[in-house]
């Protein structure tokens, strides 16, 4: 008997098996860390970066998005050994596969001190480690931040050094203090304590905390967001990170670096013995000042009353001298009252005189200018015997030629008037004689 024929399998289309792949390959390699050398690195114009992952056998292409790409604590570049965390995922269209990078970290200690050097001198370059832009801090602060690890030796180390010292009040942040999420936390906590809506206290100076370790678990303290987040703080920063070999990017910016955690809160608060000494060596130099100071003004105070007993006679002599040759100066009111009073009198007198003399020159002249005016008066000279001859009409006769034989005249005298008529005979000539005590011969 022949046996049956088996059936072939149901094909698979070619984009069916491409996203069956990618589907295991995403689900198997979901979170995947992956060590290697970046070659090839891009940066594309939309911010996204590709690169590649190699080794001396085989090559992995990678890709890391805009948003995680700003995010990345090390910056990439080629022949850079880093341990990219991500995903695998696969590109159907060309049936490859690449990584998804999540996270990128530096591998090896030489890698690291390179990207550290490069960082500080980058930074020193923007002044943020200058000695002229630290904060001073405070003598004795009243409130003490802490920002450190809630848990483990460093809290407890600090705190009871605080406490033998000088006891403060102490405000603890709890943060990672290493890790990728270290430096976020840190910096939320410097930022915390400055933010003006705190609702505690505000501390007078920061105390950021770790203790030792290799470079890559004190990485989060050279994170460039967490040196200038420390740079932008209001409240001065102390650094107590590690051990005294170990320094950190924040060791620079910080206002004051101390070599561990322990010398940190030494720095913070002064020995309270010592303190109290100084204020007492203060108090007593005070008090021996204003001792020195008191006996200076007393000496000083009995050395001017001694010069003011001694000179006060001197000046009252001077005084009265000056009194009785001011007194001898002085005459009596009734002495000026009668020297003003003759000195009027003989004003008056004066004036009476001269009043009189204006009078009499005054009456003089109007009475020579009275005897002026009556020696050309025509009637002074009817009364000399003269008459005035006047035309009827008016007009005065003046000249022999004016007279006309048949004009009626009218002739004036001294007492009277009397009507006339010119005959026409001539008058016959005679000499005039001169009257004596005239002092006008005619008016015509």
């Amino acid at each position: 008997m022949n046996e049956p024929l088996l059936q072939p399998p149901e094909p698979l289309s070619v984009s069916d098996l491409s996203y069956q792949l990618k589907s295991l390959v995403e689900g198997q390699f979901a979170s995947v860390f992956v060590k290697g050398e970046i070659s090839g690195l891009k940066r594309h114009t939309s911010g996204h970066v590709y690169f590649a992952l190699k080794d001396d056998q085989s090559v992995l292409d990678a890709v890391c998005w805009r948003g995680t790409a700003a995010r990345l604590e090390a910056n990439p570049q080629d022949g850079m050994e880093v341990i990219c965390r991500g995903k695998l995922t696969t590109y159907p269209g060309r049936s490859k596969y690449q990584m998804v990078v999540e996270s990128m970290t530096l591998s090896g200690e030489g890698a690291l001190l390179k990207l550290l050097e490069e960082r500080r001198r980058r930074l020193a370059e923007e002044g943020l480690f200058d000695d002229t832009r630290k904060k001073p801090l405070p003598l004795l602060p009243g409130c003490i931040g802490i920002i450190t690890s809630p848990t483990g030796a460093v809290i407890q180390d600090i705190l009871h050094r605080l406490h033998d010292r000088c006891p403060r009040n102490v405000l603890l942040w709890p943060v990672t203090v290493q890790g990728d999420n270290a430096a976020p936390q840190i910096i939320k906590a410097i930022e915390g304590f400055n933010d003006p809506a705190f609702p505690f206290s505000r501390p007078d100076v920061l105390i950021v905390a770790r203790g030792g370790g290799s470079l890559e678990d004190l990485w989060a303290f050279n994170d460039e967001a967490l040196v200038r987040a420390v740079a932008a703080s209001q409240i001065p920063v102390i650094a107590g990170v590690g051990h005294e070999p170990d320094v950190t990017l924040i060791d620079y910016v910080a206002d004051w670096r101390a070599p561990t955690p322990t010398a940190a809160a030494e720095r913070a608060v002064p020995v309270r013995g010592d303190l109290l000494r100084v204020l007492d060596g203060q108090k007593n130099r005070l008090t021996q000042a204003l001792w020195r100071q008191t006996q200076e003004t007393q000496q000083r105070l009995d050395d001017r009353s001694e010069r003011l007993h001694g000179c006060m006679p001197r000046l009252l002599g001077r005084v009265s001298q000056e009194v009785t040759f001011l007194s001898q100066r002085l005459r009596h009111p009734r002495q000026l009252l009668d020297q003003h009073q003759l000195a009027l009198s003989t004003l008056l007198s004066r004036r009476e005189g001269a009043w009189s003399q204006c009078f009499y020159r005054k009456e003089t002249i109007l009475k020579g200018f009275g005897d002026l005016l009556k020696s050309y008066s025509y009637t002074a000279t009817l009364e000399r015997g003269f008459t005035l001859v006047q035309q009827v009409d008016g007009g005065y006769l003046k000249s022999a030629r004016d007279v006309v034989p048949g004009l009626n005249v009218e002739i004036i005298f001294k007492d009277g008037a009397r009507a006339a008529v010119i005959a026409g005979a001539k008058a016959p000539k005679r000499k005039e004689k001169k009257q004596e005590g005239s002092t006008q011969a005619s008016l015509w």
